[in-house]
């Protein structure tokens, strides 16, 4: 009786480390977005991927500067992709549909604003 009780026990308890196991890995998956930017030239292309890399949670940022499209790849437990939209727009660049933060803007210099003729 005992040694049945025993396996069971065990048997719930490797259950239940599966079932966390399997929670913790859909945590940290790690997901890939593709946010259209209003980036112009190379000094747009530092500024987002130097400030993106250290948004919690993002491990790859990449912009392209000829399509100014900026891959991200982030864990969905720290981030999402409207947080980090909004961190583009906090630099001064629109995301997506998400414009970018006035201030931000406005503080870019000249050759960033996005009426310039890219460079």
């Amino acid at each position: 009786m005992k040694t049945t009780i025993k396996t069971i026990l065990m048997g719930m308890a490797l259950m239940l480390g599966i079932t966390q196991t399997g929670m913790s890995q859909e945590r940290n998956k790690i997901e890939e977005i593709k946010i259209k930017t209003s980036a112009v030239c190379g000094m747009c292309k530092d500024r987002i991927e130097s400030n993106i890399k250290f948004e919690k949670g993002v491990t790859f940022v990449e912009l392209d500067n000829e399509t100014k499209i900026a891959t991200i790849k982030y864990r969905t437990a720290k981030t999402n992709p409207d947080k980090l939209r909004k961190a583009i727009s906090k630099l001064g660049h629109d995301a997506d549909d998400v414009l970018a933060d006035k201030k931000a803007y406005n503080k870019l210099p000249a050759c960033c604003k996005k009426d310039v003729d890219p460079h």
